[in-house]
């Protein structure tokens, strides 16, 4: 076994590694870039070696700096994490060469399956199934136009190279293949170095699910049963889960065969992935390999019982499998959540910035349940532009599906995210949908059930009164804390239990009563008195309470004239006044925000890579006005409606932060 392995990567799967590791006994080396100086990942490992400025392609990706560091060190492995030259032949075989083992595939199984269109070939001759497509080389547009109405819409575009969501395009017609083809290929130059694509069959009301391979260096290859991926935005995973709810034991072994052989057909082994595209009908299809460990992972180790980590590393050191298939079982329910630093209030735009307050879940499960986070950022630091969004990996495990969500639920609300946009309202939202909780899922999940964007989860009216009876407890707390105070020149403030809550529609004059080891929260509507039991002080930011015996946790944040509570997917604000304070409020003059309609906002931090409108310039609704760049994705800003343009107070090259003015209207009259 290694004494010292270096991890040739950052933030949460670096901080993954380096805690297997270090049960295993083993010393670890982090690299870092100068953005990641004082990362997590740098602090916990044993050692750590600077590699460059913050741009990937002068650090992360720097193979010569990366095995000098390893050298220097004396680290006798690398373990490369997921992204950047996790899936690179040439780092696999660079390893080789300075005599360090790559926690990894061997070089040639990563070549074979890294290519899609050569992977594809490999695929069919390997006895597995894959989706109808072309497979050779494109060479313009047109012949672009002219393969996709071979196969027939839809067709998905595709950068040879890809992966990540990044370089795909859906196209259901020939305006959409001239329209997004070049743009794919952009895609994949610029995030991939390879501007080839491929184009296939679209497989309507697809479920992604794929089988997580595992194999030594003698031959043994086992499937550890499937994920299902399915819910996922711009091809990017958002949720995970394992098992399949869709997955019958005999569509399980029938996919895990074909994937067994495939990964026998190029010689592999360590840990590896294999993706299909499974129709209505339970036909499935092979869409690609990945060669390396998957960031959904845990969900596959909750319900085995194993740690995939532990393994590659151990395979790597050429041991052999201490198992075989039949002694792999099924435990339980695993689902994992992807907190992303994206706003879904704003269109999942990226957010970057300084995470002015971050909490994460207790580990800690209820009832014979687990809670998991792997996270790579702390408080105070910062999600780079540079990198990926993603904050942290909620996973949570529990004996039935349900029971998984409903934890999920629970420590969603126990997040506390602060200082940039965030997508755990949105998941909350997924993990209460009933179409979700039925299992009826597939990739167009999202699109189809939120078609005009997020605007937080619905609430049920058992939900609003029960955010009504914390407002009103937190609003008393906080009055009693003041009555204590000293010297106030009007005397103490009133101790009435009695308000008047309006909550959205809700309006609620409600009174509170206590009795020995909680309260009774009356809401004057007709319904029986919520008996709630909490132990919230003020200036605590979270509560937690149990409301006629079931617990629900808020964020709990004071504003003007009432409180800010976050639960269940929703930020919602409950104003709480005195009664004698609420009946003037209807002699209140509302303000009216301004109309920003004459104005193209920036809707993200990005770079404008294009304009396509001068000053004078009549446009019209839907017309493309302006391409900015954020995270490697391009994103057409287009006009809302008919106008003309009066000022252009950008150009392309800039920078923009969020909500900057790119061009200005003239008005209307």
């Amino acid at each position: 076994m290694f004494s010292k392995i270096l991890i040739a990567n950052r933030g949460e799967i670096a901080c993954r590694v380096v805690r297997t590791a270090r049960r295993m006994g083993i010393a670890t080396v982090a690299v870092y870039s100068d953005a990641d100086a004082r990362s997590p990942h740098v602090a916990m490992a044993d050692e750590a070696v600077r590699l460059g400025p913050p741009p990937a392609g002068e650090s992360y990706l720097r193979s010569d700096l990366i095995l000098l560091a390893a050298q220097e060190t004396g680290a006798e492995a690398i373990h490369p994490g997921y992204g950047f030259l996790s899936e690179r032949e040439s780092f696999a075989r660079a390893c080789a060469e300075a005599g360090i083992a790559f926690i990894g595939p061997p070089p040639e199984a990563i070549a074979a399956m890294g290519d899609k269109i050569e992977s594809k070939k490999l695929a069919r001759e390997a006895g597995v199934s894959v989706v109808p497509g072309f497979v050779g080389e494109i060479d313009s547009t047109d012949h672009a136009v002219e393969i996709a109405g071979g196969i027939g819409y839809p067709v998905m575009m595709k950068a040879s190279a890809g992966g990540g969501g990044k370089g795909m395009r859906l196209a259901w017609s020939e305006k959409d293949v001239r329209e997004g083809f070049e743009a794919t290929k952009r895609e994949g130059l610029a995030s991939f170095g390879d501007d080839r694509v491929f184009i296939e069959k679209f497989v309507e009301s697809p479920r992604h699910i794929e089988i997580q391979l595992l194999g030594d260096r003698h031959g043994n290859i086992v499937y550890l049963n499937e994920r299902e991926c399915s819910i996922q935005r711009r091809h990017q995973k958002v949720v995970e889960e394992a098992p399949s709810p869709f997955v019958d034991p005999e569509m399980r072994r029938a996919m895990g065969e074909q994937a067994v052989a495939l990964a026998r057909a190029v010689g592999y082994y360590s840990a590896g992935t294999v993706e299909l595209i499974v129709g209505a009908d339970k036909s499935f299809y092979f869409l690609e390999m990945n060669t390396r460990l998957q960031v959904e992972h845990p969900v596959t180790e909750m319900i085995t019982g194993l740690d995939l980590v532990e393994q590659m590393i151990r395979v790597a050191a050429g041991e052999k499998l201490g198992f075989g298939q039949e002694e792999i079982g099924i435990k339980g329910w695993s689902i994992e959540n992807r907190v992303y630093a994206e706003d879904p209030y704003r269109g999942f735009l990226p957010s970057t910035g300084r995470l002015v307050r971050y909490r994460s879940p207790s580990p800690k499960g209820e009832r014979d349940t687990k809670v998991r986070v792997d996270d790579g950022v702390e408080e105070g630091g910062e999600v780079s532009m540079f990198y990926d969004p993603m904050i942290a990996k909620l996973i949570t495990w529990a004996p039935t599906r349900e029971a998984a969500i409903d934890v999920q639920i629970a420590a969603l609300d126990r997040f506390e995210i602060e200082g940039l946009g965030h997508n755990v309202d949105f998941l909350s939202a997924i993990m209460q949908h009933p179409r979700f909780r039925a299992g009826d899922i597939t990739t167009g999940f999202i699109a189809e059930e939120y078609p005009e964007g997020f605007a937080g989860a619905p609430a049920s009216d058992a939900l609003i009164r029960k955010l009504a009876a914390i407002a009103i407890v937190v609003d008393l707390e906080q009055s009693f804390r003041q009555s204590e105070i000293d010297g106030q020149l009007s005397g103490r403030p009133s101790l009435s239990t009695r308000r008047v809550l309006t909550i959205g529609d809700a309006r609620f004059e409600a009174s509170v009563e206590g009795y020995e080891g909680g309260l009774l929260v009356n809401l004057d509507d007709n319904e029986p008195p919520l008996d709630i039991v909490t132990r919230w002080k003020p200036g605590q930011r979270l509560i937690w309470a149990m409301i006629d015996d079931e617990p629900i946790t808020a964020q709990v944040r004071r504003v003007v004239s009432g409180w800010r509570l976050t639960a269940r997917g929703a930020t919602r604000e409950v104003r709480v006044l005195p009664e004698h304070i609420a009946a003037l409020t209807a002699h209140m003059i509302e303000k009216t925000p301004p109309d920003m309609s004459r104005f193209l906002i920036c809707p993200m931090p990005g770079l404008v890579t294009a304009l396509h409108v001068g000053e004078g310039d009549k446009v019209e609704a839907g017309q493309p006005l302006a391409v900015v760049e954020a995270m490697k994705m391009e994103n057409i800003l287009r006009a809302e409606k008919a106008g003309t343009v009066a000022k252009v107070l950008t150009a392309p090259g800039e920078s923009l932060q969020t909500d900057q003015v790119i061009l200005e209207f003239e008005t209307s009259g």
